[in-house]
């Protein structure tokens, strides 16, 4: 039975308050600020938004972008992730429910995962860092598959190592000049929660996209050699999560095999 169009929205506003925690550990995570004790509070007055500030996009729409008190423009940020959070948990439930025996439960680690992925996007495109936190969420996200999928727990565990493996030789013979530290550990905790074959088919998916978007933003934007390459594993990572088993029966089908 399909899922009502009430329960999407439900799954969108839920989206988008978890979108708004994102933007405080986006913010928060990389100056090493508290992220549960301090309050919202603007960056230019340190006025403490009110619950009335605290609405999911809609406080930034009222608001006009700018701070109650001194106006200064609030970044878009903060509605831009907040709505993509909630769309991403749409398009998750569109595709993933029903797909398989425990649906739900894929739904649920997904979601997570997409939150997690987003959130140390943002972070890695603006410091070049992946803070461990974020890869050891989505390590436990990991675990937690492979308790609930026993039977297939040989899978996950290779996933874990099939793809880092190889990114930590790499980053060891470079001295860290080819990859991240970061990215390494990200390939490993996604691996784990994926599969051998969907991480592999996200490393390619993340490296081709990596591979095209950043030149491009190097002519256009001025941008220099060294990338992110954070963002571009993340939407690797959720396309083969969506519909990496597809994608690869396929291929497969493309191929003989």
């Amino acid at each position: 039975m399909g899922l009502t169009i009430a329960f999407y929205v439900t799954i969108f506003v839920f989206g988008i308050v978890i979108g708004s925690f994102l933007n405080v550990l986006i913010y928060r995570i990389p100056r090493h600020e508290n992220i549960a004790v301090v309050r919202s509070h603007c960056m230019q007055c340190g006025y403490q938004l009110k619950w009335y500030d605290l609405f999911p996009i809609f406080s930034y729409l009222f608001l006009r972008g700018k701070c109650r008190k001194c106006k200064a423009k609030i970044s878009v940020q903060y509605p831009l992730v907040e709505a993509l959070n909630g769309i991403l948990y749409v398009v998750v439930f569109v595709f993933m429910y029903q797909q398989t025996t425990d649906s739900l439960l894929c739904c649920v680690l997904y979601c997570m995962l997409g939150s997690a992925l987003l959130a140390l996007s943002v972070i890695d495109f603006r410091t070049y860092e992946i803070p461990v936190g974020f890869n050891l969420f989505i390590g436990l996200l990991g675990v937690a598959r492979i308790v609930t999928d026993y039977e297939n727990w040989l899978q996950y565990v290779i996933g874990g190592v099939s793809v880092s493996l190889f990114l930590l030789l790499l980053f060891v013979l470079s001295n860290g000049q080819a990859i991240g530290g970061g990215d390494v550990k990200l390939m490993a905790a996604c691996g784990l929660l994926l599969g051998w074959k969907s991480i592999i088919l996200a490393f390619c998916i993340g490296c081709l996209l990596g591979g095209i978007i950043h030149p491009i933003r190097m002519k256009i934007a001025g941008e220099g050699r060294v990338l992110a390459m954070g963002p571009y594993l993340s939407i690797g990572v959720m396309i083969a999560a969506l519909f990496g088993t597809q994608l690869i029966n396929q291929y497969l089908e493309i191929c003989g095999l």
